[in-house]
């Protein structure tokens, strides 16, 4: 055996302390005391913050709702079944938010913000707050330029001006989501960025909706954000606020 000299071996510590770099993460850590049907009660996160985004084991998050004195009411944003009762919970620090930017254009998500498309992530969008408080009517800029949708009997009849609210209420299968469609592939000369919003719709009706903008090329301006009715409750109660966030 090759003998070592001392002089190497105290070389050899100077350097491994010299390279010694110590990390430290601090988390704080909850447990899972009660859990059904999508909502999970958490003892041990008292310091979490209403809105803010927990992380679960399997990769499973949640949404911080209820704020107790010993525990979090929390809504689970995925599988539930994946998590059982003891289960640990850690803190993200971070109040719900959705990526927003031009990136976003000609993309499907999800009311999370993250693409369903399988056309690769998306890149170099910031982050905006799901429930902000809106400006007042004082400072918000009046409605003066008009919006046309294309339908002649539409535009005839009824005003519409960019930044309004109308509302289209109609019985099933009457064409609300034909008349929508149309207004979006109408827009192309009006220079308007288009968000469609899907909650509860089947998801072959959420493709076929793409498919239809993409085959008169409105999806070069087009945000689409989904909830199908295959996923969770919670996830189609934020689709509408992820969806406005963008928009704003």
């Amino acid at each position: 055996m090759a003998q070592i000299n001392a002089d190497e071996i105290t070389q050899l510590l100077k350097e491994q302390i010299e390279n010694y770099d110590a990390e430290i993460s601090v988390d704080q850590v909850g447990t899972i005391i009660s859990l059904g049907d999508g909502i999970a009660r958490l003892h041990g996160l008292d310091k979490a913050m209403a809105g803010e985004m927990l992380k679960f084991p399997h990769g499973v998050e949640g949404l911080a709702m209820n704020l107790d004195e010993d525990q979090v009411g929390c809504v689970i944003l995925g599988d539930y079944t994946e998590l059982r009762e003891g289960d640990e919970v850690k803190r993200s620090g971070e109040i719900m938010s959705v990526p927003v930017g031009t990136p976003l254009i000609g993309r499907v998500v999800n009311a999370l913000g993250r693409p369903i498309d399988n056309r690769g992530p998306i890149e170099g969008t910031e982050l905006a707050p799901i429930e902000r408080i809106a400006p007042g009517v004082v400072d918000r800029q009046g409605v003066f330029e008009p919006m046309s949708t294309g339908l002649k009997a539409i535009d005839s009849m009824i005003p519409i001006g960019r930044g309004q609210r109308e509302l289209i209420i109609g019985d099933r299968q009457t064409g609300k989501t034909a008349v929508a469609l149309d207004t979006i592939i109408n827009s192309a000369k009006n220079n308007l960025i288009c968000i469609y919003c899907a909650i509860g719709q089947k998801r072959s009706s959420v493709a076929q909706v793409v498919q239809t903008l993409t085959e008169h090329g409105a999806m070069d301006y087009t945000i689409v954000v989904s909830a199908s009715a295959s996923e969770p409750a919670p996830m189609q109660y934020l689709a509408p606020y992820a969806a406005t966030a963008m928009g704003e």
